[in-house]
């Protein structure tokens, strides 16, 4: 596994060893003793699977408290993936990185606690996998609107397909300090 660094200190693309031949590829998803040895938490603990169409944008969604870390790719299809630095006194604080998941490219994204996540469909449909370090809680559940002005992030779709919810999020200046994460370091 190859780990290559981002716009944005934590977040990375991992990318897998893919083996195949005239039958297919075969690739580890997940192993534990690598992300070990890369320097990520391998204590995940929930996962989930998402099928969207085409333009739709999910996010973008953090947790506090009670954080998630995720650990996101594309089992079908293709998606622009986007991580939002949300950590109070980050010298990061607003940023964003973004990268293209795919079933062909078979990258990985890792999304650090403290984090926002969002992301809009490329391709027809898309199959996306995810897995958390921590357990979906309604109670600690937040989000950020995803064309908030502020982090002027450069969405591929101009009008996507949002949720009710995704299209009430608030902007990252209405959010109250205390419902951002902090910066641990």
């Amino acid at each position: 596994m190859k780990a290559v660094e981002t716009g944005l200190p934590g977040c990375l693309v991992l990318e897998p060893q893919v083996f195949g031949d005239e039958r297919g590829f075969f690739y580890e998803s997940f192993n534990r003793d690598k992300l070990v040895a890369i320097g990520l938490p391998p204590q995940f603990v929930q996962g989930n699977v998402s099928r969207s169409a085409r333009g739709v944008l999910r996010g973008l969604h953090y947790q506090w408290p009670k954080p998630q870390g995720k650990l996101v790719s594309v089992l079908e299809g293709e998606v622009w993936d986007v991580a939002v630095d949300l950590r109070r006194g980050s010298p990061t604080f607003g940023q964003w990185t973004a990268v293209v998941l795919g079933a062909e490219n078979k990258r990985h994204f890792w999304i650090p606690e403290g984090f926002a996540h969002g992301f809009v469909t490329l391709s027809e449909t898309a199959l996306f996998n995810y897995v958390c370090t921590d357990t979906y809680d309604r109670d600690a559940d937040a989000g950020v609107r995803w064309n908030d002005a502020s982090l002027a992030i450069d969405w591929p779709v101009a009008a996507p397909l949002l949720s009710d919810k995704d299209a009430k999020l608030p902007f990252l200046a209405d959010i109250a300090p205390e419902r951002l994460p902090p910066h641990a370091g």
